[in-house]
């Protein structure tokens, strides 16, 4: 398979499923051939509308489908875990939107299969895979703000018309935490290197039971601390602070990034990125540049290149982070309900 593109299948006809086929058309080492719905209407549309060869009407026929090398996978989060369990029992890799899944059993049992049956298993966060994730990385490795002693993260959102959205029903894994806190979560355990050792998490409830808004605080065994914050009442926002004893890093860590304002087809941004090197308040912020695309079609093309290579390594190392972000939340999401700290 080097010299070949991988051969992904799309589990749902969500937006998102329509975002991704339609940012990695344009890879070389990726290509989608197929699509699934329980509505084979549905299915018939969505291949129509992106020349795809094949359509199915079922999750199940689309796993059966021999003509597929892996799975990208957006359904609700509930599901996650059961159809990426099936599509590595069907002999196929598994690129799984975030979060996850909605706790750490649920997860292992995920990678236990993927293991189990020889495939590989990825949780899809597009700005993992930006340039611009790699080089605030370097930067850290290389001591730019010496060492890194607190993070402040967050993402929010508007939900429009919030009356029948899956993001509200908690039997589907809705609310603020599992949908949005999932990245600002992410970006601290990737600068931190590991799970905090107790959360405090506080919360606002919606009628149907989710959180509208959640906000915790991580507590390190090493005393590094960190803040987290996510909502979907309130204006988009999405911000990093990175702090360590020589200086600070800003990131908005966006998914998808554009070289200016204005002119992107689908909209897309630039990410602004920004370092200040040095302890003191006078030091003026220098802006970090980095290339710029579609992090569906940046993670897409990750996980191609390491199963095409057979990187066991990386992705465990990948693992090793879904497991503690799953953790994390659950620990989190726990700690609101009962309004007291929850140790991991």
């Amino acid at each position: 398979m080097a010299n070949t593109p991988l051969r992904f299948g799309i589990l749902g006809c969500a937006n998102i499923a329509r975002a991704f086929v339609h940012d990695v058309a344009p890879s070389p080492q990726v290509q989608v051939v197929a699509v699934a719905s329980r509505d084979a209407d549905k299915a018939a549309a969505f291949a129509a509308d992106f020349k795809l060869p094949r359509h199915h009407g079922s999750y199940q026929a689309l796993l059966d489908d021999p003509g597929l090398d892996a799975i990208y996978l957006p359904l609700p989060n509930s599901l996650h875990a059961e159809w990426a369990i099936r599509a590595a029992q069907a002999g196929k890799h598994v690129l799984c939107e975030k979060p996850m899944a909605l706790d750490r059993a649920e997860a292992q049992a995920m990678f236990d299969a993927a293991r189990h049956h020889g495939v590989m298993l990825l949780e899809a966060f597009p700005y993992w895979f930006q340039p611009q994730t790699g080089d605030l990385l370097r930067l850290l490795a290389e001591g730019a703000i010496g060492q890194v002693r607190s993070v402040q993260a967050s993402f929010g959102f508007m939900l429009p018309n919030p009356a029948g959205n899956i993001r509200m029903d908690p039997a589907l894994g809705g609310g603020a935490l599992l949908d949005a806190g999932s990245y600002p979560l992410s970006l601290i355990r990737l600068v931190m290197g590991c799970a905090p050792q107790q959360v405090w998490g506080h919360a606002r409830w919606a009628e149907s039971g989710v959180d509208i808004a959640t906000a915790a605080t991580l507590l390190y065994a090493d005393g590094r601390m960190a803040q987290l914050s996510c909502a979907m009442d309130g204006g988009g926002h999405r911000q990093a602070l990175i702090v360590g004893t020589d200086g600070v890093l800003e990131t908005e860590y966006l998914n998808h990034t554009a070289v200016r304002v204005g002119g992107h087809p689908q909209g897309y941004l630039p990410s602004q990125m920004r370092l200040r090197r040095g302890p003191g308040m006078r030091t003026p912020f220098e802006p970090v540049s980095s290339p710029v695309g579609s992090g569906f079609r940046f993670a897409a093309e990750a996980f191609a290149a390491k199963v095409m290579a057979g990187d066991h390594a990386a992705l465990a190392r990948a693992a090793e982070a879904s497991l503690d972000n799953a953790h994390t939340l659950a620990a989190i999401a726990r700690s609101a309900r009962l309004g007291q700290a929850v140790a991991l």
